[in-house]
C-alpha cells in the first residue's frame, strides 16, 4: 500500500486533529481505535432518525430497526470466516466474551485437577477469569513461557500439555510486543490432548483476515472499539455445537423461550446469551467499521502497519538508550523504555507535541515482571497512520532525551 493511499484516508478521521485545528498523531490503536466518519454518521442514524428497540416492536421502524441489528450479526460472521450467524455472540466487549465462556463453558467442563493453560504475554482479561475458574473447581493454571524474542513458545506448550489440560487461552497478536502466534499450530496441540482452544484476537481482528474455519479455534473473542467501530459491543464467536451445549450466563429478556414461576426454558444460541435490551446502535455501527476495512482492505492495512512498525524499531534502534522488547517482526506495534526515563514521563512530553502514545503496564503485568520492567512505552499503528506520525514521535523522544540528558 502507497502512503499516499494512507494519506488520503487521514480525512476520513474526525478525531485525528487538535482542538486548535493541528494534526494529532495518535499512536494508541492498540488501546482503541480512532473512529472513520462513515461510523459516527452511522450510529448517529441509528441514534436518531432510524431508532427503535429491536425484536419486539410490530411497528414498521422496529422492525427495520431489528433487520439492521441481525444484518450486522451476518456481517460480523462473514468478516471472520463463521460458518453461520448463530454463532456470533454479542457482547460488550473482549473483556465479557472471556467471562462469558469462563463462567459458561469452564464451570460445567472444568474441574478438580484439570489444567488450563495460559501464556506469559496475555492481557489480565485473558488471565482474570480463569484464575476465577480455577480457585471455584480446584484447577491449576499452567503459564507457557515465551520465546527469547517474545513469541509464545509451541514448542513449551506442547510439553505442559496432558489429558488433564480442558482450556488452552492464548492472545492471537500480543497487545504489547505485537508478536503473531501461528494460531492453527496452537489449535492442533490443544486438540491433540482434547482440550479447546480460546484465542483473544483484539489486535487481529483489525489487522489480518480471519477464517475461524482454517485457524480451527474454539472460541474467539473482539472487542467493536479496536476495529474502528463504537465501545460497548464485542464478539464472541463459537463453534455452534458448542454454544448448544452451554448453559446461560445471565438471566432476563430476550435470552428466554418461555418463562413460568415453576420453570424458565431458553432460546437458542445467540440469544440465549444475550440478556436485556441489545448495543441496537452499536452492532448498527460496528457493521459499517467491517464495511470500512473490508473496503480499505485488511491484508493491505496490516502490511502497511507492519512495514511502519518496521520503520519505527530502525530507528529506535539508533537510540543506546532506548530498549525495544518484542519480535523484530510484529503486527504494527512497538513497545519499548528509555533509559533514565519512565514511561508516563515521556507519554507527558510527546502529548505536549501532539503525539498521543501509551505508557504504563498495557493490562499485562505478569509480561513486565517477564521483561524486567515496571512499565513500557508503547506506539501501536493504524490504517490511518503514516511516517508522519514517525516523524514527530522521534521529535518528541529526542527533545525528551534533551530534558533528561
Amino acid at each position: 500500500m502507497s502512503d499516499t493511499a494512507v494519506l488520503s484516508r487521514k480525512a476520513d478521521f474526525p478525531g485525528l486533529v487538535t482542538a486548535d485545528g493541528e494534526p494529532w498523531h495518535y499512536l494508541d490503536t492498540a488501546a482503541s481505535a480512532q473512529k472513520p466518519q462513515a461510523v459516527v454518521d452511522a450510529m448517529s442514524r441509528a441514534l436518531g432518525v432510524d431508532y427503535a428497540t429491536v425484536h419486539r416492536g410490530v411497528y414498521g421502524r422496529s422492525a427495520q430497526m431489528t433487520l439492521g441489528y441481525e444484518s450486522a450479526r451476518r456481517r460480523v460472521a462473514q468478516f471472520i470466516g463463521a460458518k453461520s450467524e448463530n454463532e456470533v455472540v454479542f457482547v460488550r466487549g473482549a473483556t465479557e466474551a472471556i467471562n462469558l465462556v469462563a463462567a459458561s463453558w469452564g464451570m460445567v467442563n472444568i474441574g478438580e485437577g484439570d489444567r488450563i493453560v495460559l501464556s506469559t504475554l496475555e492481557h489480565h482479561s485473558n488471565i482474570v477469569p480463569w484464575q476465577m475458574v480455577a480457585e471455584r473447581t480446584g484447577a491449576q493454571i499452567d503459564v507457557c513461557p515465551l520465546t527469547e524474542d517474545g513469541q509464545i513458545d509451541l514448542g513449551a506448550l506442547e510439553a505442559i500439555l496432558t489429558p488433564r489440560t480442558k482450556l488452552v487461552s492464548l492472545a492471537h497478536v500480543s497487545n504489547v510486543l505485537g508478536s503473531v502466534l501461528d494460531a492453527r499450530a496452537a489449535a492442533d496441540l490443544a486438540h491433540s490432548v482434547g482440550a479447546k482452544l480460546m484465542l483473544d484476537g483484539c489486535q487481529a481482528a483489525p489487522r489480518m483476515t480471519l477464517d475461524m474455519a482454517a485457524i480451527d479455534c474454539d472460541f474467539y473473542a473482539f472487542s467493536g472499539h479496536k476495529i474502528y467501530g463504537p465501545t460497548g459491543i464485542g464478539v464472541l464467536w463459537a463453534r455452534e455445537e458448542i454454544l448448544d451445549g452451554m448453559p446461560p450466563w445471565q438471566g432476563g429478556g430476550a435470552m428466554i423461550d418461555r418463562v413460568t414461576f415453576e420453570k424458565t426454558t431458553y432460546a437458542p444460541p445467540p440469544q440465549r446469551f444475550e440478556a436485556g435490551t441489545p448495543m441496537i446502535t452499536e452492532a448498527i455501527a460496528l457493521h459499517a467499521a467491517i464495511e470500512y476495512i473490508d473496503d480499505m482492505g485488511v491484508d493491505q492495512a496490516y502490511d502497511h502497519e507492519r512495514q511502519l512498525a518496521r520503520t519505527l524499531r530502525e530507528a529506535l534502534s539508533a537510540h543506546n538508550s532506548i530498549r525495544l522488547f518484542g519480535p523484530e517482526e510484529s503486527a504494527g506495534i512497538v513497545s519499548f523504555a528509555m533509559e533514565g526515563v519512565h514511561p508516563h514521563d515521556l507519554g507527558t512530553i510527546l502529548d505536549e507535541e501532539h503525539v498521543a502514545i501509551r505508557a504504563g503496564h498495557h493490562c499485562a503485568q505478569p509480561l513486565m515482571d517477564h521483561l524486567g520492567v515496571p512499565a513500557t512505552a508503547r506506539a501501536s499503528f493504524g490504517l490511518y497512520s503514516d511516517e508522519s506520525d514517525i516523524a514527530a514521535l522521534l521529535r518528541g523522544i529526542e527533545r525528551t532525551q534533551r530534558i533528561f540528558g
